[in-house]
């Protein structure tokens, strides 16, 4: 994989933000959520680094808080802001990035621009490197076959790479099966639902259901 990856999912609420942390943990990583849509019960990245117990200079500032949990474009309408996507420019780290979408691919961040085009833009300038492959992060039940593959369309049809799955859930091997089979994308594994989110269990998670080399 390369050392920036986008972490992003078919929905939100999907689990995500977990997935990122447990990755910021195995991968020795920097963490950064540009655009942060809520602040009610703090922002993503200080749950990352509440659940990592990783010092502040692995997590970088958001480029833009807005106060609401709506769509980045409404939020930043009602915070009476824009969000400048040219602005939003993946920054130079040491080591592995893991990069935190916002909602799910097709969120809009202007009345102009999604979420998704984003993800091209960055593949597509020189600036950035030109790959930044996506982990897509989907739920293990009902409606996720439908869910994973039109998102995996979706990043096909801009020519977005997919470096591959992780479910997220109770155990249904049928989904997964199904869902890899149908798309040729690497199924990297399921998070289980886990009884305490914390730094061991993450680790713990990672090691029993996670294969490092494919990272």
């Amino acid at each position: 994989m390369s050392n920036r990856c986008i972490i992003t999912g078919t929905d939100t609420d999907v689990g995500k933000t977990v997935v990122a942390a447990m990755l910021t943990l195995a991968l020795g990583a920097t963490y950064w959520k540009p655009v942060q849509s809520g602040v009610e019960g703090g922002v993503d990245t200080k749950t990352v680094q509440r659940l990592t117990g990783l010092p502040s200079e692995r997590f970088l500032p958001e480029s833009y808080v807005f106060t609401e949990s709506l769509s980045p474009h409404r939020a930043a309408e009602i915070d009476e802001a824009e969000i400048d996507v040219e602005s939003l420019v993946i920054p130079e780290v040491d080591g592995p990035l893991i990069i935190e979408g916002a909602g799910g691919l097709m969120v809009p961040l202007t009345r102009q621009n999604l979420l998704i085009n984003l993800f091209k833009r960055w593949n597509e300038d020189p600036v950035n490197g030109g790959r930044v492959p996506v982990i897509l992060v989907a739920r293990t039940g009902l409606g996720t076959i439908n869910h994973t593959l039109l998102s995996l369309e979706a990043l096909w049809s801009r020519k977005i790479p997919v470096h591959g799955l992780i479910f997220v859930g109770d155990e249904n091997r049928d989904n997964m099966r199904t869902i890899g089979e149908f798309s040729d994308v690497k199924v990297l594994g399921r998070l289980p639902m886990l009884d305490s989110l914390n730094a061991r269990s993450l680790t713990n998670a990672f090691e029993q259901n996670f294969d490092l080399s494919d990272f």
